[in-house]
């Protein structure tokens, strides 16, 4: 499968609306431009397969927290599935044949796993998207808890996440209700795809943190910052004239960006280079 292909599934998928695609398909799709070779049916197969053994244990339960402990023990227990914590930042922790495959994650992936198996056997649960860190939120009324994969399927109240960004940031990110309100598997994907993109930029993988950018960019055509770090990154990929195009545009439709005289001089100095 060429990276024209994948790129061209992955755009069908993302323009149905909210619902109407699966969200283990989008993040196996993300993963496929890193393996070309990736069966993308199969890994569904094997999601449902895990789904039909949660769902056979089941029986008449409705007690959401009860189908919760028998996801748990399956996911984590028996499957051994848990929370990279010795290489956090390996990028195969945020691909998601990799996680099924190694049976280890970072929290957005983990949760892409979680919400798999809960939503096929009937259990009302989204995604989570708060700084950083990712859960799951049952949001059947009046019962709301929260669900945290990444530490084997803990079930959190409000003020246990709230201790958990206080234990990562301290007090430099203030409190907001809004960080626990449920996101769309659209929002799953883009999240996705800017852990990839600052691991790539990190790493100096120019090349693959541009695919990234160009997949956001399908996402959220509108998010200026994408235009501007596409264009950074063709610069640096010695692609002078689409990194032009890209940051002119940027300072068009933003002219007041607080990063507005960083990016004159730089299209400043591509006019030079392509003068030459």
């Amino acid at each position: 499968m060429n990276i024209s292909e994948v790129r061209r599934r992955f755009t069908e998928l993302i323009q149905r609306p909210h619902g109407e695609f699966r969200l283990a398909e989008g993040a196996l799709l993300i993963a496929q431009e890193e393996y070309p070779h990736l069966d993308v049916q199969a890994y569904l197969r094997r999601l449902d397969a895990m789904a039909e053994v949660v769902s056979s244990r089941l029986g008449l339960e409705i007690d959401p927290q009860q189908i919760v402990a028998h996801i748990n023990a399956y996911l984590f227990d028996e499957q051994g599935f848990h929370g990279n914590q010795d290489d956090y930042y390996d990028t195969r922790n945020s691909f998601l044949n990799e996680v099924i495959e190694r049976k280890t994650g970072i929290p957005i992936t983990l949760s892409v796993v979680y919400l798999e198996l809960a939503r096929q056997v009937g259990l009302p649960i989204v995604g989570v998207s708060m700084p950083g860190h990712f859960l799951v939120r049952y949001s059947a009324q009046p019962t709301v808890f929260w669900i945290d994969p990444y530490y084997r399927g803990k079930i959190l109240s409000q003020e246990d996440c709230q201790q958990r960004l206080t234990d990562m940031y301290g007090q430099m990110v203030a409190w907001s209700d809004t960080y626990l309100q449920p996101v769309s598997d659209h929002a799953i994907l883009q999240r996705m795809l800017y852990n990839l993109k600052a691991i790539y930029v990190q790493q100096g993988d120019h090349r693959r943190a541009l695919r990234v950018v160009e997949r956001l960019l399908l996402l959220r055509p509108d998010v200026l910052t994408e235009i501007r770090d596409r264009g950074l990154l063709q610069a640096q990929l010695g692609a002078l004239d689409a990194a032009l195009d890209d940051l002119q545009h940027y300072l068009q439709l933003s002219p007041e960006a607080p990063d507005a005289s960083l990016i004159t001089q730089h299209i400043t100095a591509l006019r030079q280079h392509l003068q030459r």
